[in-house]
């Protein structure tokens, strides 16, 4: 009888760390997954700030440089191509769009000294740095959470209970094929 007691409580004890073990890799997929869509969103909502500002730089340079107006509808398309754009990798590409335009835009205040000493357009360009380097921060820290993640749902036992969840490997934010959304425009004065 004494055996047999023990054997049941080694069992019931196995069956509670077995039981303990499954619902903490459970969860912790679960955090793991709400990590990738937070950090998504850190990515998104610092791309929706720089194309907030795009209007108020246009307007500004604008005022100084009226006769350039493919530049302002390139930027124009940019923004709007990058406020549409669903997912890491079409954000990516509409961020190197967006990159490229802004540089063609900053560019022609080369042409206008007195552009480049307007307190409006100065401000902006800060506003534009700081944008850049949240955008370059949060890109690495979403990165970072997905690899984290799709390791996590590939290992064992994390394999075991993701398809079962209906996770799937996230998609990192990379730099479309012949594109720099790593840098921010270069601007030459």
């Amino acid at each position: 009888m004494k055996v047999l007691l023990v054997v049941l409580a080694v069992v019931l004890g196995l069956l509670l760390l077995g039981g303990c073990a499954v619902i903490q890799t459970r969860n912790g997929l679960i955090t793991k997954d709400e990590a990738v869509k937070a950090q998504w969103s850190e990515i998104d909502n610092q791309l929706i700030r720089r194309a907030d500002l795009i209007p108020n730089l246009v307007n500004t340079v604008k005022g100084y440089a009226a006769h350039e107006k493919d530049i302002f509808t390139a930027v124009a398309n940019a923004r709007s191509a990058l406020i549409g754009a669903q997912g890491p990798a079409a954000k990516a590409e509409a961020a190197g769009a967006m990159n490229s335009a802004l540089g063609r835009l900053l560019a022609i205040s080369e042409n206008y000294p007195s552009l480049k000493a307007d307190q409006s357009f100065l401000r902006l360009q800060d506003e534009l740095a700081g944008t850049e380097n949240r955008i370059s921060v949060a890109r690495g820290r979403y990165n970072t959470t997905v690899k984290d993640y799709n390791a996590s749902i590939r290992r064992f036992p994390g394999s075991l209970f993701a398809p079962g969840l209906g996770l799937e490997r996230a998609e990192y934010f990379e730099v479309p094929a012949g594109k720099d959304v790593t840098n921010p425009p270069e601007v030459k004065f």
